[in-house]
């Protein structure tokens, strides 16, 4: 079997749960490949994503390890007999490999739970608004980079504009307010975001700068379902690019942070009310 040199995100997440479900059972490596049949070296590989795993094999490790929750067994075997190329790969070479996973990761969610504080959810920028997002990147980035940026962050869309996956985003006051491309671009922005907050499958709810306490304030995340709760994934925004956290203590912190956004934002209606409020004074600004 060939060599991954560079897996992907669920390639290794994949792996990541293998070497989950071995630690589980209190089973080293070694162990573990003996029961099975196979070198140590090759249950690392697999482990380390390096080597794919065929369902089959993922239910012989899972018997090995004496995981009973079929459910979870059940995702990672789909999770192991799905091949198929995304069309973010179209990309590679193009953009770094932070891009990617992004849309990796949304692709294969279920469901979509986002905070934004500084900007808005890119999954519902417009494209002068992203593309100012873009331009604004120090050092400066070349236009057909800030070009090829753009489209990648329209295509993504799809999946929530088609009503593929549902998502609801909190929205920071603070990332309603920032502008990126000047007061005619963001007015365009928040009248699409009004429109895509009527969509079925999006709902947008603000948090407004009069909350008391917000949680994960600073921080814009993604809060990504995957088949059974044991795989979501929680995505990052830093300057560098994208960080994803999987782990049972990160899953349980930010399930609760944005449990408590839902109980401090707006509701839906309240939201387009306090949206169209800034729609105005910033035309009131160029008008």
């Amino acid at each position: 079997m060939a060599v991954r040199a560079n897996p992907t995100l669920r390639q290794r997440r994949l792996g990541s749960e293998l070497r989950r479900l071995r630690e589980q059972a209190g089973l080293g490596g070694s162990q573990l490949a003996n029961r099975l049949g196979i070198s140590p070296g090759q249950m690392t590989q697999m482990e380390t994503a390096k080597i794919g795993v065929s369902p089959e094999r993922l239910r012989m490790v899972a018997s090995a390890c004496n995981c009973v929750n079929q459910p979870l067994i059940d995702a990672l075997a789909d999770m192991a007999s799905d091949r198929r190329k995304g069309w973010w790969e179209e990309y590679r070479g193009s953009l770094t490999t932070d891009f990617l996973e992004v849309a990796e990761l949304e692709g294969h969610a279920t469901r979509l739970a986002i905070c934004t504080t500084t900007y808005m959810p890119g999954l519902l920028q417009t494209d002068a608004y992203a593309s100012a997002v873009f331009a604004r990147v120090f050092p400066p980035l070349p236009v057909e980079d800030v070009e090829v940026r753009t489209s990648f962050r329209i295509r993504r869309q799809e999946i929530v504009r088609s009503g593929k996956t549902s998502m609801q985003a909190f929205i920071h006051e603070a990332a309603l307010r920032m502008q990126f491309g000047g007061p005619k671009v963001l007015a365009d922005q928040l009248g699409a975001l009004l429109e895509d907050s009527e969509r079925p499958g999006i709902s947008v709810r603000v948090v407004p700068f009069a909350v008391d306490t917000f949680p994960g304030a600073g921080e814009n995340l993604t809060f990504a379902e995957g088949l059974v709760p044991e795989l979501d994934t929680i995505q990052m925004d830093v300057s560098q690019g994208a960080l994803f956290f999987d782990s049972p203590a990160d899953l349980a912190k930010h399930r609760a942070i944005f449990s408590r956004l839902d109980s401090t934002a707006l509701s839906e209606d309240g939201s387009r009310d306090f949206i169209r409020s800034i729609v105005k004074e910033v035309k009131a600004t160029y008008a």
